[in-house]
């Protein structure tokens, strides 16, 4: 019987090629006029496809996917509309409308054999009924503040992050959890002792090829220190690219996990006595291709600037834990007995330390952010790191022995309490990321005790359903 489907599918060799095309146009800001006509030409153009992904995060950091339709999109692409009230953190029932945009320079082709063939992948902007950026998107937020930046100064943010995971037997192995109360690793081996045909291993090379594939300039990956523990590290990007690769990072991992019928977690903690996932995520600025964290003289071998950058974050440490660890779970990392980046200094050598100053040269300096946690959303982590780090307030002085809140609650209310928080995401984003986090916490225990408690995998922000909420 002939194959009554020819959908597209694209060798992984050519995927990177396109991929890597797509993301040196992005980063050269050619005009989005360019880049729409370009894209729709070529969806006209290519019969294979089916279908195109456009995606968009809420405001804790979900990604949330709606596939169009290929005809209907190209007819219909300026007058996309979803539902905001089904959102966490949208829009409210009375007025749920909410418009879709595609940003055309955020496009990706998928491997085929990961995602289905017929398909390509595009990032969506969140709109208001009449238009205008909605105001809980914090990816055009950050779009538009990186833009000014570059407008105003010249400047590029340019991030890269070291993400953590988790690799756990079994299929929707957090969504079981309230059932099982427990996770499997898929192996108890770890950094240096995990075979290369190992679960772990298998898994980390499937997740590397689709990684690589997609455009993101691998440079190295391997088991951590925790059993069934994973990293796969890429290059650095200007922050709006890196927070996209972010999202696409976990996704491609849960897809491949699922695909070999196990679980890519991202919670901070899952398993109580073994160490934490994080997020360390590298920042750095350049004007015209000099990076302005770099000065050979400088103390630690990084310039004012970037010691600037780092007082100001340290400053409003506590404004912003929340922003970087924003659930329950998070606050079992900042335990001090796994090697905790809990503490509100900078140093160049302790690990312990909120901020870390790398060793590096004049194309590598920058700045470590060792205390976010793998759950938090990129952008509204990114932007509140670089807005606060060029413009937040300076310390007189810094508190000896300061560390971060150990509970969600103490976050809670650092956050809900700051002026500075108000000004920076406006009192409104500042109120309803304060409910959501509320509304979260309330379900767990207030003491936190030294074992992992069923509510707070439940009802996480990244494995919570419809189904699993209303079981309260």
């Amino acid at each position: 019987m002939p194959d009554l489907r020819d959908f597209l599918e694209i060798p992984y060799e050519e995927l990177e090629e396109r991929n890597l095309a797509a993301k040196a146009q992005r980063q050269d800001r050619t005009p989005m006029d360019v880049l729409r006509e370009e894209r729709m030409r070529y969806l006209a153009d290519e019969k294979r496809i089916k279908a195109v992904t456009v995606c968009f995060t809420d405001l804790e950091g979900r990604l949330h996917m709606l596939d169009y339709d290929k005809k209907f999109l190209l007819k219909a692409a300026d007058n996309l509309t979803f539902d905001g009230s089904s959102i966490r953190g949208f829009s409210q029932q009375s007025e749920s409308d909410l418009r879709l945009a595609i940003d055309w320079s955020a496009f990706y082709w998928l491997p085929a054999d990961v995602f289905g063939p017929g398909k390509v992948f595009v990032f969506g902007e969140v709109l208001e009924r009449d238009g205008t950026p909605y105001i809980g998107d914090m990816r055009s937020v950050l779009k538009r503040y990186l833009q000014g930046l570059f407008e105003q100064y010249g400047y590029t943010c340019n991030a890269a992050n070291e993400i953590e995971g988790f690799l756990f037997k079994g299929q929707n192995a957090e969504q079981h959890y309230f059932e099982t109360g427990r996770f499997e690793f898929v192996t108890t081996s770890g950094y240096y002792h995990s075979l290369p045909g190992s679960p772990l291993r298998q898994f980390i090379d499937l997740a590397a090829e689709v990684q690589r594939a997609m455009g993101f300039a691998n440079e190295k990956d391997h088991p951590e220190v925790a059993p069934a523990q994973f990293e796969m590290n890429y290059s650095y990007a200007e922050a709006s690219i890196a927070a996209d690769q972010v999202q696409l990072y976990k996704l491609l991992c849960r897809q491949v996990a699922y695909k070999l019928g196990v679980t890519a977690s991202f919670l901070p903690k899952p398993i109580t006595g073994v160490n934490g996932s994080g997020m360390h995520t590298n920042l750095s600025v350049s004007q015209n291709g000099t990076n302005l964290f770099y000065a050979a003289d400088g103390v630690d071998g990084i310039s004012a600037l970037a010691h600037d950058f780092i007082k100001r974050i340290l400053n409003h440490a506590l404004d912003i834990c929340l922003v970087l660890n924003s659930s329950v779970n998070a606050y079992r990392r900042l335990d001090p007995h796994y090697e905790a980046p809990n503490e509100i200094k900078a140093s160049p050598i302790d690990r312990g330390s909120m901020i870390r100053i790398p060793i590096g040269n004049e194309r590598s300096a920058r700045v470590e952010v060792r205390s976010i946690a793998p759950d938090a959303s990129p952008y509204l982590a990114f932007y509140t790191l670089l807005k606060t780090g060029l413009e937040g307030a300076l310390p007189t002085q810094l508190p000896a022995g300061a560390v971060l809140p150990d509970n969600i609650y103490d976050a809670i209310t650092a956050f809900s309490n700051s002026s500075y928080i108000g000004q920076l995401l406006s009192p409104e984003i500042q109120a309803r990321y304060t409910a959501l986090k509320i509304m979260q916490a309330d379900r767990c225990p207030r003491r936190l005790g030294t074992i992992i408690k069923v509510p707070e995998i439940q009802y996480h922000h990244d494995v919570t359903n419809q189904y699993l909420w209303s079981m309260f």
